[in-house]
């Protein structure tokens, strides 16, 4: 027998209009400011939808899809980034299933699958396959984490530490023959370069600040003191300069006939920029940590180091979760200033649209295709954000 499914009490049942009646037009007040809204947003998005509909040229979109995403990425090795995406997938999967709320996480992952979906019938060709692929390894992933237990969460946690490794890897390539031939950072652009520098600014600004918060606390006076130094002088200028100075400044630096890739250069940049951010975000964390944790550590007769990475700094980095994200998202968006030192990333590349010939005057389609695809990726941060908030408890005792 299936188990009954529990209902609230009959008094507390609402249908739609008792909902809209209860929190809508309680009131004259609030009935006259909900049609007034309404209104409104009537207004606003009347002439929007029109404009998406009926007079936008999407052709611009459809016939440059590929630019916009991958760049000048060899198309006999794009399945590089296919393979890529197909283990994210499964990982975002297995991700929704531990960490999202329950109905919530379910109607999530089928709104991901069907955009897939939708997506994958938009586009043609091998591109379809993939797309397809993508949504049923998610949906996978998805159906078999459920239930999981702290195995399974370690299994997953180990695999989104590996993935920018794999990512990585697989872009690059090694050597001029084989399976996986070198591919030049001249060739990468669009999203895959954005999102690349995206990775490569979190997974190691994220070391390298939690490293420069304890340097700042550290009893060494030379560590210390370099260590307010750097953060002091990089949250001092803005990204751009920083980016200037790797891009123009540092070859001159450098002994003759000795250079350094454009695109290693901007990552070097953001990471160092962002990983100053969030020495002084972790330094927060730190601070907010009752001195009885650090008694009680000592009181156990824990070291330094073993109490700092056992019980202190697990704890405030727990604290510092949203602004963390925040930051993070933050930094996906700045990416887009590395278009004006000469790299192709999603700005660059709308750049390059606008000028064929063919789409002159698509200025707000490319835009807002792009605009589009920058919040999609920062809502999902955002959204990932808040359940890891919720699985952990964060703000609650």
């Amino acid at each position: 027998m299936s188990e009954a499914i529990m209902k609230p009490p009959l008094a507390e049942r609402q249908t739609l209009l008792g909902w809209l009646r209860k929190n809508l037009f309680n009131s004259w007040s609030n009935a006259i400011l909900t049609v007034a809204a309404a209104w409104l947003t009537f207004v606003t998005l009347r002439g929007l939808i029109t404009w998406v509909f009926t007079e936008a040229d999407w052709a611009v979109i459809q016939t440059n899809l590929r630019l916009i995403l991958l760049g000048q990425y060899p198309i006999a090795q794009v399945w590089r980034i296919w393979v890529s995406m197909l283990l994210l997938s499964f990982l975002i999967g297995n991700s929704l299933s531990i960490w999202g709320k329950g109905k919530t996480s379910t109607r999530f992952t089928i709104g991901l699958v069907a955009l897939l979906v939708a997506l994958a019938f938009v586009v043609s060709g091998p591109s379809r396959t993939w797309l397809l692929a993508m949504g049923a390894l998610l949906a996978a992933g998805w159906w078999l984490a459920r239930g999981a237990g702290k195995a399974m969460r370690s299994v997953v946690g180990i695999g989104w530490v590996i993935w920018p490794l794999i990512f990585i890897l697989l872009l690059r390539g090694f050597g001029d023959g084989g399976p996986l031939p070198q591919v030049g950072t001249n060739l990468w652009g669009g999203l895959m370069l954005t999102f690349m520098l995206t990775i490569v600014g979190i997974v190691f600004s994220f070391p390298i600040g939690v490293l420069l918060a304890l340097g700042r606390q550290s009893d060494l006076r030379i560590v210390r003191w370099f260590c307010i130094t750097f953060i002091e002088v990089v949250r001092g200028v803005p990204l751009i300069t920083i980016l200037f100075m790797a891009q123009l400044m540092l070859p001159l630096f450098l002994p003759s006939g000795v250079t350094i890739d454009r695109v290693l250069r901007a990552m070097v940049g953001i990471t160092l920029f962002s990983a100053a951010y969030l020495a002084e975000n972790v330094r927060g964390g730190l601070q907010a940590i009752p001195k009885g944790q650090y008694e009680a550590a000592y009181a156990l007769g824990l070291s330094t180091t073993l109490s700092m990475g056992l019980i202190i700094l697990p704890q405030a980095l727990r604290l510092i979760i949203p602004i963390l994200v925040g930051q993070f998202i933050a930094l996906f968006k700045d990416t887009a200033l590395v278009a004006i030192v000469g790299l192709f990333d999603l700005v660059g590349i709308a750049r390059t649209v606008l000028a064929q010939p063919a789409f002159l005057g698509t200025h707000r389609e490319v835009y807002a295709f792009i605009s589009l695809l920058y919040w999609v990726f920062s809502y999902a941060m955002s959204y990932v954000s808040i359940r890891l908030e919720d699985s952990l408890g964060v703000g609650k005792r």
